[in-house]
């Protein structure tokens, strides 16, 4: 079999490889779905302000983005959203939630929800750290 090694830094390529992880993965876990969550504060422009996106996929929420406009913040809506997609997540049958922030970033305000570090990366992406954060819901 001839064989050669191809560089592809593209975003198709990088789907493409998650994509046949990801079959190879509901062979295993059949019946299981990821399910995408997402909510969103906009005005009445549609503006977006604020949110909150993720996956829920067994008993696991999976929160990859929570944002809110500099102007917002320190006016709860971070927790009205946090507090909504974990309400929704234990409608779907969630019994944990994991997420990972930068140092620089809310690890403060996830503590304060029942957050709790179970794996800090140190040095990344060089002098900064990034944890790793989970809480049974």
């Amino acid at each position: 079999m001839n064989l050669s090694l191809i560089n592809d830094e593209s975003t198709e390529f990088a789907d493409a490889i998650k994509q046949k992880i990801i079959e190879f993965n509901q062979a295993q876990w059949q019946g299981l779905s990821r399910k995408n969550l997402g909510l969103k504060l906009q005005d009445t422009e549609g503006k977006l302000l604020a949110g909150i996106s993720g996956k829920t996929f067994g008993n696991w929420l999976l929160i990859e983005y929570l944002w809110v406009d500099g102007t917002l913040r320190h006016q709860k809506i971070g927790t009205r959203l946090l507090l909504e997609a974990e309400s929704q997540a234990k409608a779907r049958g969630c019994q944990f939630a994991l997420l990972d922030t930068l140092d620089f970033q809310a690890k403060p305000f996830y503590e304060r929800h029942g957050y709790r570090v179970q794996w800090i990366q140190q040095a990344y992406p060089e002098t900064g750290s990034k944890f790793f954060m989970v809480k049974a819901l």
